[in-house]
């Protein structure tokens, strides 16, 4: 009977995380999208991931990536909704902490970007280089956002689907971080370079 009451909190517990998973992941694409209904209502397109683009490297990898990251939101929304939690309770509640984390540091990312934030490489608009607020110890705060999200998630709701698909999209993401380096080198020159020498690609200053 003891082990059956035990059984039963933790099932409570591991539905209760769950749960808090669930409202992670609706908080961080809710700052995405709304993000991007107020640049579209300025004429801007957030997105640009593969679009209006050659067939060139970038190209590819941009469109892995909105695949990937596609997919993992619908692996995360299964797991957290049908998959019974794997991991210890404490490694689930680091991954609560660690999605929190990430939804703060998105839209934080995202309003000091103000409009120059683009999903994507955008080879044609004129934007300008954000080096202050968060910027300033963390090149790619907004990335950072998603791999504590996914990996907060993955903490949640383990399952090896998701470390696959988790993995694939984190992956992704460091190569855009790659390409989006070049591409800022080319159109800020020493501006960027500059900032490249005194703040690091994830976390922190040189």
């Amino acid at each position: 009977m003891l082990r059956d009451c035990v059984d039963e909190r933790g099932g409570r517990m591991g539905t209760y995380l769950n749960f808090i998973g669930l409202v992670i992941l609706a908080a961080f694409y809710a700052v995405y999208i709304g993000k991007m209904i107020l640049q579209k209502r300025k004429g801007i397109q957030t997105d640009q991931m593969a679009k209006g683009k050659q067939k060139t490297k970038v190209f590819y990898i941009e469109l892995a990536m909105k695949i990937a990251t596609y997919s993992v939101v619908a692996a995360e929304v299964v797991s957290l909704f049908l998959v019974s939690p794997h991991l210890p309770q404490t490694l689930a509640v680091i991954g609560v902490v660690l999605g929190v984390i990430g939804d703060i540091l998105f839209a934080v990312s995202v309003a000091t970007m103000k409009d120059s934030w683009r999903a994507g490489i955008a080879e044609n608009d004129k934007t300008e280089i954000i080096t202050g607020g968060i910027y300033s110890i963390s090149r790619n705060p907004a990335f950072l956002a998603f791999d504590c999200v996914y990996v907060g998630l993955l903490l949640i709701a383990f399952n090896w689907a998701l470390l696959a698909l988790s993995s694939f999209a984190m992956t992704m993401l460091h190569l855009q971080i790659l390409q989006e380096e070049k591409f800022l080198s080319k159109a800020f020159g020493e501006e960027y370079k500059a900032y490249k020498s005194k703040v690091r690609r994830y976390l922190g200053r040189k």
